[in-house]
């Protein structure tokens, strides 16, 4: 099958995109989009490789649903575009980089400056029915981004894997904490973030990772 998505990585998942659970996910999303709202952008559902080929990617932050409501999701976990209000998932994060690194909570809630510099910002599931939480999850998403995950941590070394809340820590655990740095913490969300997200570091915790290993800080 031929998707759409950024060379390294069509060439890295290929065998999974000849797969039947594949397949049958795509007539699904095609239906769905057919049929009614859904979420993010058609265009905009690989948006996170686009950023981020598989040689450049640094760090992983992985999301679960994209947003639901009107113009939110954008292809990028916890992202907003500019003018959109920041859910309040992504104002903690932003509140806790304020804190961690005593930066500026920024003035819009996109995430593209982080991409561009190699975090890959991944949902497990990619698409959603507007309205409608978790409404495309068990229909083939998670297969295909396990397969990313995997493929990612046993093609690359020394990456940053970043795992908000336990949904995202189980997403993880293909993940080999000897040959990648894994920072776990509760998620970002306002019911869980006092349970150990605020105070948890995780930027400073990854540039002093990347620093280790001679390469350039992500500029958060």
């Amino acid at each position: 099958m031929d998707v759409k998505i950024e060379d390294s990585w069509k060439s890295l998942l290929a065998d999974e995109f000849d797969k039947d659970y594949f397949n049958e996910l795509v007539t699904f999303v095609k239906q769905e989009y057919q049929l009614g709202t859904v979420y993010p952008p058609g265009s905009q559902i690989f948006r996170a490789f686009d950023f981020c080929p598989l040689e450049e990617v640094k760090v992983v932050i992985i999301g679960q649903d994209p947003y639901h409501g009107p113009g939110q999701a954008n292809g990028l976990c916890f992202s907003v575009a500019e003018g959109v209000p920041m859910p309040p998932s992504l104002l903690n994060i932003f509140k806790e980089l304020k804190t961690d690194l005593n930066k500026d909570i920024p003035p819009h809630g996109s995430l593209e400056k982080w991409a561009k510099q190699g975090v890959l910002l991944l949902n497990a599931t990619l698409t959603v029915k507007a309205r409608q939480a978790g409404s495309h999850q068990k229909k083939g998403w998670e297969n295909f981004t396990d397969a990313v995950i995997s493929k990612l941590a046993s093609e690359r070394s020394g990456l940053v894997f970043i795992l908000w809340g336990a949904y995202a820590q189980r997403k993880g655990e293909m993940i080999d904490p000897n040959r990648h740095y894994v920072i776990k913490s509760a998620h970002p969300s306002p019911f869980a973030a006092h349970r150990g997200f605020f105070g948890s570091k995780p930027f400073s915790k990854t540039n002093a990772y990347l620093e280790k290993q001679g390469r350039t800080l992500i500029d958060w």
